[in-house]
């Protein structure tokens, strides 16, 4: 989301969009898994911080089901910024991703 310019001063992308990102560039294992962790990372009720925004139905707190993501809408918070800030300037090793075709760091920043 970082790297697509999905940040917190800015709209809202389908979160379907950003789980095909993820998948062609990072994971390419399913698109389930994927997008279960950004809800995950919207929760407030399971985090005390949210790392994610997320606009639609991301669940409950009686563990109701999210809504598919195709009708829900996510960017990054402002604290999943602050954890990122410092990933261009050298502070971390990247490696080359499961296809060789870009590079993915190997610890965040913060």
């Amino acid at each position: 989301m970082y790297s697509s310019g999905n940040t917190h001063d800015k709209n809202f992308r389908k979160s379907a969009k950003t789980v095909g990102d993820v998948i062609g560039q990072y994971h390419p294992h399913g698109d389930f898994s994927v997008y279960e962790a950004m809800v995950r990372l919207s929760q407030d009720w399971k985090l005390r911080h949210v790392l994610i925004e997320m606009h639609g139905n991301n669940g409950s707190i009686d563990n109701d089901p999210p809504a598919a993501m195709r009708y829900t809408e996510a960017k990054l918070s402002l604290l999943a910024e602050e954890l990122l800030r410092d990933i261009n300037k050298e502070t971390v090793s990247f490696i080359p991703n499961y296809d060789d075709t870009t590079l993915e760091p190997m610890v965040l920043p913060s």
